[in-house]
């Protein structure tokens, strides 16, 4: 998903080297469903699937798995006959650990000439075995949440190109979702973007990216540094945000996240009635204007004219009457255009940001 050379322009170089430090998986993907009972089991699948299903070749699906997204069933083999490149666990079990069911159809991944792509908590390289079947075989076993090797720390150094971060008055609202579709919304108006990835779901859509909840905080700035280098003056980056400066837990890698994508734009993602961080009720959500105001605060230290454009909220709960009420008065209240990345138009945002 990365830019084409003929969108960038000469003084563009440093960008190849920069983006060396993401991770890079290897396309298309055999989607493995293992035994999902239910779709909330297969969300990693489902969502790569649902955002980009240009890079889902085929699935795989134990013989009690419940959940079917109508692709192709082939086995490992088959697949790395057809060109597939890497077997992709889109299983998330709670708990994160891998189920000895799956083993046997991991080994026969790693046979295949397959690279195995995961973004569970358990690593692949613990699964006894595997990791020399793998180096024997000449293939990768990827585990999405581990950052590369290689990170610098910040350098504060204003890049070329334009970037829009996604921010959030809490975890857990929209704000991949949000990146993903303005981008979508932006290259649909003929405008260069990339949507760079900093969450594991997120790094499997892209096929690129930098986890950066597992960054050591020295390294934060640095590696959104990379993920987003230098570029062409009209070529848009889309940075998938993390975390919140208002979650007592995850502030940390939000704003390193802020200073080292140094966003021209930013847009705001809110859940309508969230009225304090999710598991935290001591600490109250900030008003959508408080927020703004904070966001644009920290992010001015590595880019002085960052600005938040708009306002994404998460609606899923509201009727259509009551989300058009909510967008029309926010609209009014802060003057910024207001919309659901999935329910609505993003015209006026786009817009807003093709006016920078």
């Amino acid at each position: 998903m990365g830019t084409p050379k003929s969108t960038l322009d000469p003084a563009a170089a440093a960008a190849p080297a920069a983006l060396a430090t993401t991770i890079s998986l290897r396309q298309p993907y055999l989607l493995f469903l293992g035994d999902a009972s239910h779709s909330s089991r297969a969300k990693t699948a489902l969502g790569v699937y649902d955002w980009a299903p240009e890079a889902c070749a085929a699935q795989l699906r134990l013989p009690d798995c419940a959940v079917d997204l109508g692709l192709p069933e082939l086995s490992p083999a088959e697949a790395a006959q057809k060109g597939i490149g890497s077997l992709l666990i889109g299983i998330a079990p709670i708990g994160g650990q891998f189920s000895d069911g799956w083993l046997p159809t991991l080994f026969s991944a790693v046979e295949a000439g397959l690279d195995i792509i995961s973004g569970l908590h358990a690593k692949l390289g613990d699964i006894p075995g595997l990791a020399e079947a793998a180096k024997a075989r000449g293939v990768r076993l990827i585990d999405v949440r581990r950052p590369p090797a290689g990170l610098p720390v910040g350098s504060g150094r204003k890049r070329r190109g334009k970037r829009l971060l996604t921010v959030g008055t809490d975890c857990a609202l929209g704000k991949k979702y949000t990146a993903l579709a303005l981008a979508r919304a932006l290259r649909a108006q003929g405008v260069a973007a990339d949507f760079r990835a900093t969450g594991q779901t997120g790094i499997m859509i892209a096929g690129t990216g930098i986890p950066l909840d597992a960054v050591i905080s020295d390294f934060t700035a640095g590696a959104a540094e990379c993920l987003s280098p230098d570029a062409a003056a009209d070529h848009w980056d889309v940075v998938e945000g993390q975390g919140s400066l208002f979650h007592p837990a995850y502030a940390g890698v939000t704003l390193g996240l802020v200073h080292g994508s140094q966003p021209d734009a930013m847009v705001l993602c809110h859940e309508p009635g969230r009225t304090h961080i999710w598991g935290y009720p001591d600490f109250p959500t900030p008003t959508l204007k408080v927020a703004i105001e904070e966001y644009e605060r920290a992010a001015r230290l590595t880019n002085p004219k960052a600005r938040v454009v708009g306002i994404a909220f998460n609606t899923s709960m509201l009727d259509e009457a009551e989300r058009a009420r909510l967008l029309a008065d926010t609209e009014r209240e802060l003057g910024l255009p207001c919309f659901d990345p999935l329910k609505t138009p993003l015209d006026a945002v786009v817009q807003r940001l093709l006016s920078l």
